[in-house]
């Protein structure tokens, strides 16, 4: 049986807790990847290149690839657009799993993910154009980020500020 807490955290976004994962179609099976340094996370603003997003204010994320593990993907996606290789990773650890709906109503299975790094500077690929570290608890002075980001960061909350000073 699927236990299912589900909130509304905006007109337009519908969030459900479920475990385990619900019949969600394979091409809306995505990562979310909040990193940490220092007990700092870094936000990442989308290069206006992409067709959704751009200018806008995001954490690491990517659609999960057939017969790869969640887990293995975050470390994947961390890697393509920061440059991070795993030794660079101190440690990565699965939040909430989350359903989310878009704006056209049709659910995303988020696996959200913490990961700490030893390394400050980043190397940004074609999908940022730049980045900045943060409390969590002030990420929501970035205005301009996208609507999900705060059930991100709130999915993955009991590990922020766990890491080494």
């Amino acid at each position: 049986m699927l236990t299912q807490h589900s909130a509304v955290h905006s007109p337009r976004t519908r969030v459900s807790t479920m475990l385990p994962a619900i019949d969600t179609p394979s091409e809306r099976v995505v990562v979310a990847v909040i990193l940490t340094w220092r007990g700092r996370i870094a936000l990442f603003r989308r290069s206006q290149h992409l067709p959704h997003d751009g200018g806008r204010w995001h954490c690491i994320t990517g659609f999960v690839e057939a017969g790869v593990k969640p887990s293995d993907q975050a470390l994947d996606e961390l890697a393509e657009e920061t440059g991070l290789r795993t030794e660079d990773i101190i440690s990565l650890h699965p939040g909430e799993a989350l359903t989310i709906h878009d704006n056209s109503g049709q659910p995303w299975l988020v696996h959200t993910y913490i990961a700490e790094t030893s390394m400050r500077r980043l190397t940004l690929n074609w999908e940022h154009d730049c980045y900045r570290w943060t409390q969590a608890n002030k990420s929501r002075r970035f205005a301009n980020r996208v609507q999900w980001l705060d059930l991100i960061i709130e999915a993955t909350s009991g590990q922020h500020g766990s890491g080494r000073q």
